[in-house]
């Protein structure tokens, strides 16, 4: 009779998140995760069909968590207090998986992904800027939200410091009030 383990999935994700994190990408095998967990290989791959899968899955699940933190937080924030809620999200997310974004063998599997993920991403940071700047009555709201999360986005992850980043975004941010 198989065992029947609770939240097994959450459990290997769980698992494999901290594995990632303590020994990066290229240490981190399925068949440790296994021992871990008390499973078989097998069983590990009932639920992911790959390390990359496996991996991805709980990078998606961390984002998602992370985006409906900003999103509950923004309420009628103004676009830049949004902005800078999102640079510390970027961070955040970046430091917490250090480790993986740095293993050159990670680089290398994940770099592949289409670049639908990265637009993806940039609309999903843009939306809560847009609403931002459509409650300010902007006319370009949407392209200046989406400018604004390309920059966030490349420069978060480029540990470009947040007052240099707000140096190059203010002016666009103050576009059509007095004074700019």
């Amino acid at each position: 009779m198989p065992k029947i383990i609770e939240n097994l999935r959450e459990k290997l994700l769980s698992e494999a998140r901290r594995m990632v994190s303590e020994c990066g990408y290229s240490a981190f095998t399925v068949r440790d995760l296994s021992a871990a967990c008390g499973v078989g290989v097998g069983t590990v791959y009932n639920y992911f069909p790959s390390k990359e899968h496996l991996i991805a899955s709980f990078l998606a699940e961390d984002w998602l968590r992370e985006m409906e933190r900003i999103e509950t937080a923004c309420g009628d924030a103004s676009a830049r207090d949004i902005l800078l809620s999102e640079y510390d999200l970027l961070r955040r997310f970046y430091e917490s998986h250090r480790k993986l974004f740095t293993d050159p063998a990670a680089v290398r599997v994940y770099s592949s992904l289409p670049r639908e993920r990265h637009m993806q991403m940039r609309h999903q940071l843009a939306a809560p800027v847009e609403r931002a700047f459509v409650r300010e009555g902007r006319q370009t709201a949407s392209f200046d939200a989406l400018f604004l999360c390309e920059a966030l986005l490349t420069w978060a992850v480029a540990l470009v410091p947040k007052e240099t980043l707000f140096l190059t975004m203010d002016p666009i941010l103050n576009k059509g009030k007095e004074g700019i």
